[in-house]
C-alpha cells in the first residue's frame, strides 16, 4: 500500500500519495501533484484580463466622437423644430412654399435612386466584366464628384446645359435640371458599391450554369443578381439620402423658385437668411426622418437577406 501525506490549511486538503517501495514512480507524478497543489491553493486575488480594458476605451472615445459631430447637433435641430409645440413643427413644413419644395426634394430623389440603381449596376458591371478602351480613366472619372466641390458641379451643368447650352440643351431653371444636377452628384454610389461584389463574386458557379445549358440570362437573374442584390441597395438607399441633402449643385440651375425649382435644402437657407430658424430646422427634421426611414429600411432589407443566405 502507497504511504499518504494529508496536508491541510485553508480549508484546503491536500493528500499526496507515496509510492511504496519497490514500485518505480510514475513519470510526472511530482509535477502533477504540485500542479494541482498549486491551483487549489488560494490567491486571494480575482483574475482579471488587463486587456478587455482597452476595447471599452475604445468605444467610449467613438462615442464621444459621434457624439459632438454628428448626434448632439442632430438633436439640436430637432429641438430647435419642435420649439413651437406640434401646431408650430406642422404649420412650418406645411406652408405652401415648404410643402412645394419637399415634394419636389423628394420625389427627385426617388427618380435618381432609381436611375442610379439601374445605371450605377449597369457601370459597375462594364468595369469589371468587359474591357473597355480607357477603361481605367473611366474608373477615375466615376470618383470626380465626391471630390469636385457641388457648387463648381453646379457652374459646370450651367455651362454646359444653360441657356447658352453649347449642346443645345436648356435645362436650366427647370425641374430637369435639378434632377440632372442630382445624378451627377450621385453617380458614385451605386457603382462603388457593386463593384467590388462583383470582383469578389466566384465565377465557377457561373461557368457551372453555363455547362448545364443555362443562358445568360438565367445566370444573372438566378446566381449573379441575388448576389450582388445587398450591394445594390445599400449603394441606391445612399444614392438617395445624398440627393435629398444636395444643396451646391442646385443652387446655381435651379434658379431657385418656389413652387417650381426650389428644393428642400435651398428652402431651408432662404428660412435662415430670414431668420426663421424654427421653420427651417422643421423641414430639415423632415429630411432627416425620410433619410433615417430609409436607411432603417435598408438595415431590414440586408438582415432579411442575410437570413435567406
Amino acid at each position: 500500500m502507497p504511504d499518504t501525506h494529508t496536508v491541510s490549511g485553508a480549508g484546503v486538503t491536500l493528500v499526496e500519495a507515496t509510492p511504496a517501495p519497490g514500485v518505480p514512480p510514475v513519470p510526472g507524478a511530482a509535477e502533477t501533484s504540485r500542479g494541482r497543489r498549486r491551483r487549489s491553493a488560494p490567491t486571494g486575488r480575482p483574475l482579471v484580463s488587463h486587456g478587455r480594458r482597452a476595447p471599452a476605451i475604445g468605444l467610449g472615445i467613438v462615442v464621444l466622437y459621434l457624439s459632438l459631430v454628428v448626434l448632439i447637433p442632430l438633436a439640436a435641430v430637432v429641438w430647435r423644430s419642435g420649439e413651437g409645440g406640434a401646431s408650430g413643427f406642422w404649420h412650418a413644413v406645411t406652408r405652401p412654399e415648404a410643402s412645394s419644395s419637399l415634394k419636389l426634394t423628394i420625389g427627385a430623389s426617388l427618380l435618381v435612386a432609381v436611375v442610379n440603381l439601374v445605371m450605377g449596376t449597369a457601370i459597375a458591371w462594364l468595369l469589371v466584366r468587359d474591357r473597355l478602351p480607357g477603361g481605367a480613366v473611366l474608373d477615375t472619372l466615376i470618383d470626380l464628384p465626391f471630390a469636385l466641390p457641388t457648387i463648381v458641379a453646379g457652374l459646370a451643368l450651367l455651362t454646359v446645359y444653360g441657356v447658352k447650352s453649347p449642346v443645345g440643351l436648356n435645362l436650366a431653371y427647370a425641374r430637369t435640371g435639378v434632377v440632372v444636377a442630382l445624378l451627377f452628384v450621385t453617380l458614385p454610389f451605386v457603382v462603388r458599391t457593386v463593384q467590388p461584389v462583383l470582383l469578389e463574386l466566384d465565377r465557377d458557379m457561373e461557368e457551372a450554369a453555363a455547362s448545364l445549358g443555362a443562358n445568360p440570362t438565367v445566370v444573372f437573374l438566378r446566381i449573379i443578381l441575388p448576389n450582388i442584390m445587398p450591394a445594390m441597395a445599400a449603394g441606391t438607399a445612399l444614392a438617395f439620402a445624398r440627393a435629398m441633402s444636395e444643396f451646391g449643385s442646385t443652387v446655381l440651375i435651379s434658379g431657385n423658385l418656389p413652387f417650381k425649382t426650389q428644393v428642400a435644402s435651398v428652402h431651408i437657407f432662404n428660412q435662415l437668411e430670414s431668420d426663421n430658424v424654427g421653420g427651417a430646422a422643421a423641414v430639415a427634421t423632415v429630411l432627416l426622418l425620410v433619410s433615417m426611414l430609409v436607411l432603417v429600411a435598408l438595415d431590414l432589407l440586408q438582415r432579411w437577406a442575410g437570413r435567406r443566405g
